[in-house]
């Protein structure tokens, strides 16, 4: 979905004189930046600021990146934690890492009215999970203790599901009937590592089904991979993304286990340690599904100023997936959310 940047003119041409002679490159990964999921779920906060006029409230952060957070605050949206939080009468804006269906008996008694911004992909596995738990299913649901994503898809079948978080929770599950186990994830984990808890379950349940598709999103999977194609020849690597990121955080681990000698995440380029520097003849550069390519610019600058400006696009994969915008959109929200008053 996101355009690869022309490299950035040269904005230092001399350099650092220590420097000089050495071939100094970047790898610029794509695909990075916004997925379908994260694009559909920022424009969905816009349009409503549009559509219905500010404030427009979202439950947590509408995706896990400062800068998109800190914009849309500027076009009045206003971020609150829990629903109670937002006055009556209000609309509130689900985050894209879904919520469980307790959060929306809350908007009900609040009499909010709603905008689900919930990615696609992630209410698929919601669904695998109403699915599997009306089977009678225990459901090892991998992914990280108290993430927003699993939070969520816990909530749709709490009974029935356990959070396995990583290959060495394994040995801590315990189910009713080795015999009806399923295993679904958290759609932002590294791909190798769901995977190694995968085996190591089957190890201890040999008939643990899986889902009817990989719960892992096809942006994730795609980042990782190319990341995984310039670890082996960059000195560094520079993801772009939020530490609050699960997907921009896993990019800087693929980007160490591939071969990277060094790999740091930051928000922005004035974040990067110039210290990173010494001795690196090729810094790979990515980011985090939830990051605008704004932010990526800002590097790919902040490197040309220090002598890196031969740029090379390392692809992996082409990404042509778009998502229809919330249906709530089509709707007059706020009437609705007066009406819920008053009546």
């Amino acid at each position: 979905m996101t355009a690869t940047p022309s490299p950035p003119p040269a904005s230092n041409p001399s350099g650092d004189a220590s420097r000089r002679g050495e071939t100094r490159r970047v790898l610029l990964a794509a695909p990075r930046g916004y997925c379908a999921g994260v694009d559909r779920a920022v424009i969905a906060v816009e349009k409503a600021l549009e559509q219905y006029g500010a404030p427009v409230y979202v439950r947590h952060e509408i995706v896990h990146n400062k800068y998109v957070v800190k914009t849309l605050e500027k076009k009045g949206a206003i971020f609150v934690e829990e629903t109670e939080e937002v006055p009556e009468g209000n609309i509130v804006i689900f985050s894209a890492h879904g919520v469980a269906p307790v959060v929306h008996d809350e908007a009900k008694r609040g009499k909010l009215a709603t905008i689900d911004a919930t990615c696609p992909l992630v209410t698929k596995v919601h669904k695998e999970a109403v699915r599997y738990a009306g089977e009678d299913y225990d459901i090892l649901l991998i992914g990280h203790e108290g993430h927003e994503e699993v939070v969520g898809t816990s909530g749709e079948a709490p009974e029935h599901i356990t959070i396995v978080d990583g290959p060495d929770d394994v040995q801590n599950v315990e189910v009713r009937d080795p015999e009806k186990v399923v295993w679904l994830s958290q759609t932002t984990l590294s791909v190798d590592e769901t995977m190694e808890t995968v085996g190591a379950l089957k190890g201890r349940y040999p008939n643990l089904l899986s889902p009817p598709s990989d719960d892992i999103c096809y942006a994730t999977q795609n980042r990782q991979v190319a990341v995984k194609q310039m670890g082996a020849e960059a000195d560094l690597v520079i993801v772009v993304g939020s530490k609050n990121s699960s997907n921009s955080v896993r990019l800087v681990e693929v980007a160490l286990g591939a071969g990277a000698r060094d790999a740091h995440l930051v928000d922005y380029a004035e974040e990067i340690d110039e210290a990173w520097l010494e001795g690196v003849n090729t810094v790979g550069v990515t980011s985090g599904a939830s990051v605008p390519e704004i932010l990526v610019h800002g590097v790919l600058d902040w490197l040309a100023q220090r002598g890196y400006e031969d740029v090379e696009t390392i692809t992996a994969a082409e990404e042509s997936i778009a998502f229809s915008l919330p249906k709530e959109l089509r709707r007059d929200l706020r009437a609705e959310a007066r009406s819920a008053v008053e009546g």
